[in-house]
């Protein structure tokens, strides 16, 4: 393939300029997309920090609206660039960031979860992690300002988040926790680590555990007693998710919709399947007896992690054949085990240049036999992701940027999982997104008591820091 060789305009030079602001103002997004050069550092969380980003968004978009496109590819980064800007003040006037919180995708999480993508072959990177480790206490800080202007204006998160991430917190804070472990556990791919950086390691290991306690305490002190007791977030904010999300706005009721009628469709066919695997059995009685089966339990984290990147290998190779056209730059889906014993997998996307593959994470299980919860939800969800806004910029691809404009998009027919579920996995109902996500999950049973209404869209299963997030609850429809 031929391409033209195009001499960067004025708009060109406003996105790029756009996108060193993002990682100089955020710089765990930093982290997430490959610029390290902020890796030793946090973003403002404080209500201060937020009225500069915001500032920064509005400079953009003035100088953005100034400027003439001088091709088909300027209208493109002209209209994209413009509708997220504008999502991002839509966000700032409905004040999300002041209830920012819960237990998955909010700062509450971000602080900790950047380590996981942070480089740590050598004494020089595991300095950078003891300095990013010593700014969390601010970091914190910060954030507490912000959730606590939100309680003053009556713009508070709901109630159950609230408690759910001060027991998160527990988990991080314990002697024998996150950040304990992390710092103890430190070390290069050769050699040791100074004395002297270890030391550094463990007083900035302690120093977050202290603050995040102080955020614990402030959560069930001062936010949780004026916390919602609604889940939902309102429609409106539903909508701003959507939109930030999909990067497309779509009809709410009509997806809905769609989205029971595929629950109803897949939780019948789980009931077909476990009648497949005992005959006359109900879901929750097909799944006793598969996991009663020895031959069919994983023992420890290392045959987990090489179970779910066989699954996962398999899934790319079978869904790029039948479904969907997949660039080669985004197959590789790395699948690893968390730090956390959180309980939900969650996903890291790519950096711009690939050099750090798209992962998805499973939580440290406790050691011992474990029955596998099958799902396909990475893929295809994730990739159709990780090529967000469906096209891949020049920009990202190694070589003479050739793949311009490839989309990853499904094939002709329904899209239908390549790997079955032998049992139901805690991923959701994905309620908001198009029918190739529909792939990615596992359903709960029929008998399950949760509402539909209040499962988690694909946007709340764990973005990477600084990515933009989707509510788990509904608007608040029954």
């Amino acid at each position: 393939m031929t391409v033209t060789s195009r001499t960067p305009s004025s708009i060109d030079a406003v996105a790029e300029d756009w996108v060193d602001t993002l990682a100089e103002l955020s710089p765990t997004l930093g982290t997430y997309i490959g610029r390290d050069d902020a890796n030793d550092r946090y973003e403002d969380l404080s209500p201060d920090g937020h009225d500069a980003y915001i500032d920064a968004v509005r400079s953009t978009r003035d100088a953005l609206q100034a400027l003439p496109a001088t091709d088909a590819v300027d209208e493109v980064t002209r209209t994209d660039l413009l509708s997220e800007l504008d999502l991002e003040l839509e966000f700032h006037d409905a004040q999300w960031h002041l209830r920012d919180l819960n237990v998955i995708a909010s700062p509450a999480q971000d602080v900790r979860q950047v380590y996981d993508l942070m480089p740590t072959s050598s004494a020089e990177d595991w300095a950078v992690i003891a300095k990013r480790l010593s700014a969390i206490p601010d970091a914190l800080r910060g954030y507490t300002a912000t959730l606590r202007e939100g309680v003053a204006q009556g713009v508070v998160p709901a109630r159950r988040q609230v408690q759910e991430v001060a027991e998160q917190i527990v988990r991080y804070t314990a002697g024998d926790g996150y950040f304990a472990t992390f710092a103890a556990e430190a070390a290069p791919e050769e050699g040791n680590l100074p004395a002297s950086l270890a030391r550094e390691l463990a007083a900035g290991a302690n120093a977050a555990r202290v603050a995040y306690d102080e955020l614990r305490d402030f959560l069930l002190g001062t936010v949780a007693p004026a916390a919602s007791e609604v889940d939902a977030v309102g429609r409106d904010v539903y909508a701003l998710h959507s939109r930030r999300f999909l990067g497309a706005v779509i009809d709410l009721d009509e997806t809905y919709e769609w989205g029971r009628e595929e629950l109803a469709r897949m939780v019948a066919e789980q009931t077909a399947v476990a009648h497949e695997i005992l005959p006359g059995s109900s879901v929750e009685e097909a799944v006793a007896h598969l996991e009663s089966d020895p031959a069919r339990k994983l023992h420890g984290t290392d045959a987990l992690q090489r179970w779910m990147q066989e699954t996962s290998d398999r899934a790319v190779a079978e869904l790029g054949a039948t479904h969907f056209d997949i660039p080669e730059q985004i197959r590789t889906l790395e699948c690893m085990i968390a730090p956390t014993q959180e309980g939900g997998i969650y996903y890291t996307g790519p950096t711009d240049d690939f050099s750090r593959p798209g992962r998805m994470w499973s939580p440290n299980s406790t050691p011992g036999a474990s029955s596998p919860r099958c799902t396909t939800r990475a893929c295809p969800a994730i990739i159709c992701r990780s090529a967000r806004p469906s096209t891949i910029a020049p920009s990202s691809i190694p070589g003479d940027g050739s793949s311009r404009g490839r989309q990853v998009m499904p094939r002709a027919g329904r899209c239908t999982p390549s790997v079955s579920c032998s049992s139901w996995a805690t991923s959701m109902i994905p309620l908001t997104v198009s029918a190739c996500s529909m792939v990615s999950a596992c359903v709960r049973p029929a008998s399950s008591s949760t509402s539909v209404c209040t499962w988690a869209s694909p946007g709340s299963m764990g973005m990477a820091p600084g990515m933009p997030r989707t509510p788990w609850t509904s608007w608040g429809r029954t």
